[in-house]
């Protein structure tokens, strides 16, 4: 396929990604008791919202990005459980990515199996949006599951294990985003990524019975 033709096909997957990831980080905020991110028009699936030009740029040409970040106040929370709650705005965002992934590959199949004849001809474009879509998806939920600054793995762990609480925590903090660059410009971020992908396609495969 020319390369131009995929990048255009890649569209809908990186814009649906990364607007409800962090859709749900707002809105999860929201439910949780803080309206920071509300009061700043982020509980909204307008993508204008969401999409860091540099992020969506890194993810259409490299494969992998990020949208602009929602703020959360912690001291919002409301009720007990402050670090709980800080936890689930975290996973939101990879929680949908994954629910998403699942649900285009539901659709990829469920038109291989009952619909075919979709897929010919023109329609090749309709099963490399979806599976794009899907595959840009699992990227997202995997690349965010890494536990360095801004990352949403690294809140995860760092509120599971009140690492917050300790000085590293903040140098990471600090020099968390150099760290990530480093370690994308030097590939090692694939190491994780790759296999990460590549597992959750399997578990997929095996749970549809298909081969993406």
């Amino acid at each position: 396929m020319d390369y131009l033709v995929s990048k255009v096909l890649i569209l809908p997957g990186i814009i649906v990604g990364l607007t409800f990831h962090e859709y749900a980080h707002a809105k999860v905020a929201s439910l949780m008791g803080d309206n920071t991110a509300k009061n700043l028009g982020r509980v909204s699936l307008n993508p204008l919202r969401h999409i860091d030009i540099i992020g969506f740029i890194c993810l259409l040409v490299v494969g992998f990005g990020w949208g602009k970040p929602v703020p959360v106040n912690p001291y919002n929370l409301s009720g007990k459980n402050r670090k709980l709650k800080q936890v689930a705005i975290s996973a939101a965002g990879v929680v949908m990515n994954l629910i998403l992934a699942i649900l285009l590959a539901v659709i990829l199949t469920w038109i291989n199996v009952h619909q075919p004849a979709a897929y010919d001809g023109n329609g090749m474009y309709l099963y490399y949006i979806l599976y794009y879509g899907m595959y840009i998806n699992i990227v997202l939920m995997i690349f965010n599951l890494i536990p360095i600054p801004p990352l949403d793995g690294f809140n995860i762990v760092a509120e599971l294990t009140s690492f917050d609480e300790t000085p590293v925590y903040h140098k990471l903090i600090q020099y968390g985003s150099i760290i990530l660059i480093i370690l994308l410009v030097t590939n090692v971020i694939d190491l994780v990524l790759t296999p990460g992908i590549n597992g959750v396609l399997r578990l997929i495969n095996a749970v549809l019975g298909v081969i993406f």
